[in-house]
């Protein structure tokens, strides 16, 4: 299907690796112009090196720069001061005790995971309506619904995003611009891949085994009991941004594999 992205300028924060990394490579697939973000010269190279191998005719644009910063996004919206596809995939985890956590860490995942989102839109929003066309996602999180009890403070930021997604949209009325966010579940992305593999060694166990007891027992809720694959979360992002989304504005999108059990 023709997503009727070719030549659409989209930036992907955080997309060197995992989820992000394949949403930017679906968007370049389909003709897209691709920012593609990291916080290191290399990741930033070996990332566009990759999707040009298997895409030769990507049109790609490297952006070196920690947004969970205020002045990497003033340098950002500097070098690039339009786009018309926005995705806040930038993201940090971890497990850690609620009690543990310190104001330091919380005012530090609120700013890499929320307010980089925040500031990127402050800019992009106005712009995009504008033309009157534009979209905005959110890479939040079933975690942002079921708050993860060993780790509340990266789920309410995933709340935080729904939220903030919501009211952005609620500004959007009678315009062509849509803000969503997107709720991946548990994903086969690198960092998974790793924890799968050390669990694994350290029970004696096969990957297929480790993967089927995480969901009899961590997540029994989900229907497709796996993990759902990067580009099958990447996929549901571009289409959302395509012209062909157009009705789907304020929504919180459910790639989780069934997990949630709220009918709304």
């Amino acid at each position: 299907m023709d997503l009727l992205l070719q030549d659409k300028l989209v930036l992907v924060t955080g997309s060197t690796a995992g989820i992000g990394f394949a949403i930017a490579e679906v968007f370049a697939a389909e003709g897209a112009r691709v920012i593609i973000n990291g916080r290191s010269e290399e990741r930033v190279a070996a990332a566009s090196a990759s999707i040009l191998k298997k895409y030769p005719q990507a049109h790609l644009e490297s952006l070196v720069a920690d947004l969970a910063t205020a002045g990497a996004v003033e340098e950002t919206i500097k070098r690039f001061p339009t786009v018309d596809v926005l995705v806040n995939n930038l993201g940090v985890y971890g497990p850690k005790n609620f009690e543990d956590l310190s104001d330091e860490e919380w005012l530090s995942i609120i700013e890499t995971n929320f307010l980089s989102g925040v500031r990127l839109c402050r800019h992009y929003l106005p712009a995009m309506k504008k033309p009157n066309w534009g979209r905005i996602l959110f890479l939040s999180s079933e975690s942002g619904v079921n708050i993860p009890v060993e780790m509340i403070h990266y789920g309410v930021t995933k709340t935080m995003q729904i939220a903030l997604a919501r009211g952005l949209a609620e500004t959007t009325i009678g315009t062509g611009v849509t803000v969503n966010s997107v709720l991946p579940g548990p994903t086969r992305s690198e960092g998974v891949e790793k924890f799968i593999a050390d669990m694994a060694e350290k029970d004696g166990k096969t990957t297929a085994e480790v993967e089927k007891d995480f969901f009899a027992t961590v997540r029994p809720s989900s229907l497709i009991q796996r993990f759902a694959t990067v580009h099958e979360v990447a996929t549901t992002v571009a289409y959302l941004a395509s012209p062909l989304a157009a009705a789907t504005n304020g929504a919180a999108v459910r790639a989780e594999g069934g997990l949630l059990r709220s009918i709304l």
